[in-house]
């Protein structure tokens, strides 16, 4: 199904590339979770030998009939509740006629003008601006086989594992202005459906593919000719297709060359699109309803029974962080940007009572550990539990942030060992002795009158410098607002 080209809303207002702006919509097969396909009980798992999970029905053997599978189709619900859409109480699935090796039955079924899930809308941050883009519709189709090169000299083998495996298209308008927003709309997208379960969102294995409509026009003008990349299977390959597909495009227009709508292949190994066919419309693939499926009926009990199952959603518990924990908006959908991370972090939250601070922990030191190690944060060495307890000793004036990080090490190298005990085997306890902190800060001052007078005469960069060689003496031990506060009333009064 190809992305609509009627615009609806008014552009919004993006960066123009050249004198162009651009013009981006997306397709997204979403992999359904389901433990058989979508009309038989032939197996979904990835990685089984070639055409060892194609039934008859999957090989489209004479006489065999579709039987459709219920958890595709309440999985679909569940997205549609996730993002707002209308459920279809009645939809109609067609055979859309196309002639590939890989195809067995020369046609693939697929839903066309009455889909299951109509509308509804993505929401996402890119940087710390809310972006929106409206789903045309998602419908439920089966994927086909699989050609096989690699293995084959001048020949072509055909696996047939994949024939009959449920997916979820999922169609947007051409909202999308730049590359940057269109990985950002696919992050929120993948992270929705792994979110809800109705999908495990490994690209590498084909789970989730995105198929970018990418056009450029000049500003106010029609939308221009779209030409769609298909199957980007990671993000940082997404956005540089789309960024050499725009440049391209501007180029050829440039140059005086038309563009021709055409579905082309990214090749990640040169950074380049190029073509593999002319692109072929809805008329092209000769839909028809399907004579062997009746109409998919949803009763609005059904929906009601999904949608009472239904998980948290994402954007309704980054809500409920910034009521019941007063985070940002930004910092709350920042937090949510997986299960595993949410869960994290209202367990350090709740056990210590400082969300804030737990965020920015789990947001910065952690995170940056965790991509290091190629782990997800709910791997981490450092628990909630610890964390929290880390958090505690930072607000109550036990440790310092650096020495928190010191602190830190030695959870993450020493799984299981107790906050309290490395703070004091380590010796990170902050000075808490006022007199003996004075006693430094009086002896730093009469060390550094030139810094003083600096200070006093304006220069608050002066200030740090004392700051520093207060720290040092107390060997990093002295409480920094502590040592700013003590300064400030000496240098003033």
């Amino acid at each position: 199904m190809n992305t609509t080209v009627e615009e609806k809303k008014p552009a919004t207002k993006s960066l123009l590339v050249r004198g162009y702006e651009v013009v981006i919509g997306f397709e997204t097969h979403s992999q359904l979770s389901t433990k058989s396909k979508i009309f038989s009980r032939a197996p979904t798992a990835f990685g089984a030998e070639p055409n060892t999970q194609a039934c008859a029905v999957d090989l489209a053997l004479p006489g065999t009939l579709p039987v459709m599978n219920k958890g595709a189709v309440e999985r679909a619900i569940e997205f549609g509740l996730a993002v707002g859409s209308h459920i279809a109480p009645r939809s109609v699935f067609a055979r859309k006629n196309y002639f590939y090796p890989d195809l067995p039955k020369g046609y693939q079924i697929s839903q066309f003008e009455i889909p299951v899930v109509h509308g509804g809308a993505v929401e996402f941050y890119l940087g710390d601006e809310k972006k929106s883009v409206r789903l045309v519709r998602a419908h439920l189709e089966e994927d086909a086989g699989k050609s096989l090169h690699e293995d084959f000299i001048g020949q072509t083998g055909i696996d047939l594992n994949r024939a009959g495996t449920p997916l979820l298209e999922i169609v947007t308008e051409p909202d999308m202005r730049s590359s940057a927003e269109a990985v950002a709309y696919a992050k929120e997208l993948h992270k929705i459906v792994t979110w809800i379960g109705i999908c495990d969102g490994n690209m590498q294995e084909g789970s989730f593919r995105c198929d970018a409509n990418v056009s450029v026009r000049k500003p106010g003008a029609e939308l221009g000719t779209r030409r769609e990349i298909k199957n980007l299977n990671s993000f940082k390959f997404m956005q540089q297709a789309i960024d050499y597909e725009i440049r391209w495009q501007i180029e050829e227009l440039e140059d005086g060359r038309a563009i021709q709508q055409a579905t082309v292949l990214f090749n990640a190994d040169t950074g380049e699109t190029r073509a593999m066919r002319t692109k072929e419309d809805a008329a092209d693939y000769r839909y028809f309803p399907d004579p062997d499926l009746p109409p998919l009926v949803v009763a609005p009990e059904w929906v009601a029974r999904v949608r009472a199952e239904m998980t948290e959603l994402p954007r309704v518990m980054a809500q409920r962080f910034v009521d019941d924990f007063g985070l940002s908006d930004y910092d709350a959908t920042a937090l949510t940007q997986s299960r595993e991370v949410a869960a994290y972090f209202e367990a350090a939250a709740k056990a210590c009572g400082q969300p804030k601070l737990v965020g920015n922990w789990i947001m910065g030191e952690l995170a940056r550990r965790a991509n290091v190690d190629e782990i997800e944060i709910g791997a981490a060495p450092v628990t909630p539990a610890q964390l929290a307890q880390l958090v505690t000793r930072i607000q109550d004036g036990t440790i310092s942030n650096n020495a928190a990080r010191q602190v830190v090490d030695v959870l993450w190298s020493v799984p299981g060992s107790d906050v309290d005990a490395v703070i004091e085997a380590k010796g990170l306890k902050q000075m808490n002795d006022t007199g003996a902190l004075e006693k430094i800060v009086d002896a730093v001052l009469a060390a550094n009158p030139k810094n003083v007078d600096e200070f006093r005469a304006g220069n608050t960069k002066a200030l740090n410098a004392l700051v520093g060689q207060i720290m040092k003496g107390s060997q990093g031990k002295a409480n920094p607002q502590q040592v700013n506060d003590l300064l400030r009333q000496k240098l003033v009064s």
